[in-house]
Order: C-alpha cells, then sequence, then structure tokens
C-alpha cells in the first residue's frame, strides 16, 4: 500500500487533537443598480444640449433650475412653455394700447383739457398698459410644463398669489396624443400635447407647446426606462 495510508517503522500512528475548523463569515454582496442618465436611453434628449437660458419655450436638461416640490435625486428632463407665436394677441394689444395717446393726442377737444389733466390721464393710461404687459408676460413665464425622470408636471399660474399644481408619475401614465391644428401651428411647429394617466387628475394637457411629437417620443422613452427599472430593481 501507498506510504501515506502506512504507519514508518511499524510505529502506531499519532492521533492529533482535531483543531476545530475556523468559521468563514458569509458576506452579503448588494449590488446597487445606479439610475442610468437620460442621455442613456433617450434617443431625444441624447441630440439635445443643455439649456441655461430661462426665457426658452423648451429647455431640454436645464442648467441650475429647480422646482419647489421636486423631491431629492429627481432630475428635470425637459421644461416646456407655450410658443411665443401664441403670444401675439397680447402682444398686438399692447402696441395698439401704446400708441392710442398718441392718436387722440392731436386731436381738438383734447386741446380744451388742462395740461395736469391730460399727464394724469396720459400717465394712468401708460400705468394700465404696463400692468397689463407685466401679468400676460408672468402669466406666460410661469406657466410651464415639467419633464422629470419620475413625473410629469403642470403648473398653472393664476396670480401672484395664486397658482395650481397637478402631477402624475410616470408609471402611471396610459396615453399620449399631440394635437397640431392651423397654419401657425403647422408653420412654426407647435400643438397640444394630451397625457391621460391613472393618476388623482386623469388627463393632463400640455397646450400649445413647441415640438409636440418630439415631447411624446421621450414621455414614452421614459415609460419604457420607467418599466425597465422595475424589472431590474432599480426603481427608487
Amino acid at each position: 500500500m501507498p506510504d501515506i495510508f502506512v504507519a514508518k517503522d511499524n510505529q502506531p500512528a499519532v492521533e492529533t487533537a482535531s483543531q476545530p475548523m475556523p468559521q468563514v463569515e458569509r458576506v452579503r454582496v448588494v449590488h446597487k443598480h445606479r439610475r442610468r442618465e437620460i442621455d442613456d436611453y433617450s434617443s431625444v434628449m441624447k441630440l439635445e444640449k443643455p439649456s441655461s437660458n430661462p426665457l426658452s419655450w423648451f429647455l431640454p436638461k436645464p442648467i441650475r433650475m429647480g422646482f419647489s416640490t421636486q423631491s431629492a435625486g429627481e432630475s428635470i428632463i425637459l421644461l416646456l412653455r407655450q410658443h411665443p407665436v401664441t403670444q401675439i394677441p397680447w402682444l398686438l394689444t399692447v402696441l395698439l394700447a401704446s400708441l392710442i395717446p398718441a392718436i387722440f393726442s392731436p386731436l381738438q377737444f383734447m386741446g380744451f383739457l388742462p395740461a395736469n389733466f391730460k399727464m394724469a390721464v396720459y400717465l394712468g393710461w401708460y400705468l394700465m398698459v404696463i400692468g397689463f404687459t407685466l401679468e400676460s408676460f408672468l402669466k406666460w413665464f410661469f406657466n410651464v410644463y415639467i419633464i422629470t425622470d419620475e413625473r410629469i408636471i403642470d403648473v398653472d399660474f393664476i396670480s401672484l398669489i395664486y397658482k395650481n399644481i397637478s402631477a402624475a408619475k410616470i408609471d402611471k401614465i396610459e396615453d399620449t396624443t399631440a394635437t397640431t391644428g392651423g397654419f401657425l401651428a403647422s408653420i412654426f411647429n407647435y400643438g397640444t400635447v394630451t397625457i391621460q394617466t391613472a393618476a388623482e387628475q386623469r388627463e393632463f394637457e400640455f397646450e400649445r407647446v413647441p415640438q409636440p411629437n418630439k415631447v411624446i417620443t421621450l414621455i414614452n422613452e421614459l415609460i419604457l426606462e420607467e418599466e425597465r427599472e422595475k424589472v431590474e430593481g432599480r426603481v427608487m
């Protein structure tokens, strides 16, 4: 038999005290799934450069911008306002209203009015024009539609002391449609995006926003990414 099984020189084998086997600690390895950046899965945003212009009506990946109800880790993907072409009516109103004093000033009946009275009338008129201009601009500026990596948000600016904010999570979106109607809408590529959801507010409307088809494509990409996160266990 091989020597390893036989004691040498017929001497009895020396028994050694059995040593307890060291216990091996089981270390649980946790794989952290990193949330992907928007450019990793969105064909729309991959072609867009980050925007830092606060007056723009189409702001992809806005820089240094946030909102009051933004969650920690939530990123703004796209911020929208109504296309500036849709603001032409009130801009024309302001222009015509500004010209009214110049139109009526040369008329004969204005010559009978005291100079101080005419000055007060002109001043009051232009203050109203300025007030109307400021109100119209603020409504356009603060009425925004926000798409983040978690939800869609509709901010309705009613006045300086009141606004209405509605939101729905991306995974609650059921259907999206874009409506483009009219000569100007076709030329300047703007329309209304209607979003059906299973949230508390059943329908969202992004009214007269630029590039509506691109907006719908982005929302659909976010929906697919949300489903992929659930499958891969990356849901926050």
